[in-house]
């Protein structure tokens, strides 16, 4: 289990996750920072000067995941993380990782008054371990923020269990958060995410369209980018058919045909990823009546829109936008095509 500590720059998550492993047994401080200083020194700078935070950097994300993994497999027991998550697609990002590793999350969010978390701020800063810091560019840095952890404590909150410190310790703060542990107050995050694959799979996408020939893409909360409804197809399971009951799970639509084939693209493996074979097929048209019908499980999907092929160009990652791109030139010409890397073949 992971007991993730958010909270605005400054709020005291540190030392407050230093408090708490005191108080939950068998548990272990993983401070993600470290990550943030380490690619310092393993990213070109070219890289480093794209972005303002390392956050922002995808190969960032994807350690904070890989090394509370292999900690938590080295060390079991219970990691106790304080960092601070102000973007929703990050914080599903990386909770979907790790709920795809069989690793539960209970998030929990610091709040206070705003004034003390100024005078919080003025006091001391929680730096990263950099020697070279600069104290002041930090506090500019924790003030300049204080309104983005404002506006995103609505869904911060509607996930994590709060706990206000504006009046208490440090010490104090750790009880509280260990209690709600404890009682369950604070529960296990609901984003999931398939396992990781340990070899190439096969995976079935279906389209579907609006009056206008607008397609239906959903938005994962496990994973950056839209999708396309669908899912890996199970063993001994007909991709058509999986096709079918991905779009009935994900979005509460039951298809009343068998979809009709558009591409079959090979994805090659890009490490860490295996790669595999991905379908697309032709699920119709969504009327307008069956389209309110939509439900998404919140857990893992955020939403749901029809759009034209130049809007999903900028919401699909390349690689599915070629894909896309493709199969709805089969579907014009009510052909079949074949793919290699998103490119036609044969």
């Amino acid at each position: 289990m992971i007991v993730w500590v958010n909270g605005a720059f400054g709020a005291g998550k540190t030392s407050t996750a230093r408090e708490l492993i005191d108080l939950i047994p068998n548990s272990t401080f993983y401070d993600p920072e470290v990550i943030g200083g380490a690619l310092r020194h393993l990213l070109p700078q070219k890289m480093l000067d794209q972005v303002t935070d390392y956050q922002d950097l995808p190969i960032w994300r994807r350690l904070v995941v890989d090394g509370a993994a292999a900690l938590h497999a080295e060390v079991g027991g219970v990691l106790v993380v304080p960092m601070t998550l102000l973007r929703q697609e990050y914080r599903d990002e990386i909770f979907g990782g790790l709920a795809a590793r069989r690793i539960p999350v209970r998030h929990v969010v610091l709040t206070q008054e705003e004034t003390i978390l100024r005078a919080r701020i003025a006091a001391r800063v929680e730096f990263p371990d950099d020697p070279e810091a600069d104290e002041q560019r930090v506090r500019k840095w924790a003030y300049e923020h204080i309104e983005a952890f404002r506006r995103a404590l609505g869904w911060i909150a509607a996930d994590a269990h709060t706990v206000d410190n504006s009046a208490l310790t440090p010490r104090e703060s750790a009880e509280r958060i260990a209690d709600a542990v404890r009682s369950g107050a604070a529960r296990a995050c609901e984003i999931v995410q398939t396992p990781e694959p340990t070899a190439e799979t096969l995976a079935a996408g279906v389209l579907l369209f609006d009056d206008q020939d607008r397609v239906l893409l959903v938005d994962p909360t496990y994973k950056p980018g839209w999708e396309f409804p669908g899912g890996v197809v199970e063993r001994g399971e007909a991709p058509a058919r999986a096709g079918v009951r991905e779009v009935e799970e994900e979005l509460g639509v039951r298809l009343d045909r068998v979809p009709r084939l558009l591409v079959v693209d090979w994805e090659p493996p890009r490490p860490p990823g295996f790669g595999g074979l991905r379908m697309l097929f032709d699920g119709g048209r969504l009327d307008s009546a069956r389209a309110g019908r939509v439900l998404l499980p919140g857990a893992e999907l955020r939403g749901w829109r029809f759009v034209s092929e130049q809007e999903a160009a900028q919401l699909l990652p390349p690689a599915r936008f070629e894909r896309l791109r493709w199969a709805l030139r089969a579907r014009e010409r009510s052909t079949v095509l074949n793919l290699e890397a998103g490119v036609p073949v044969g």
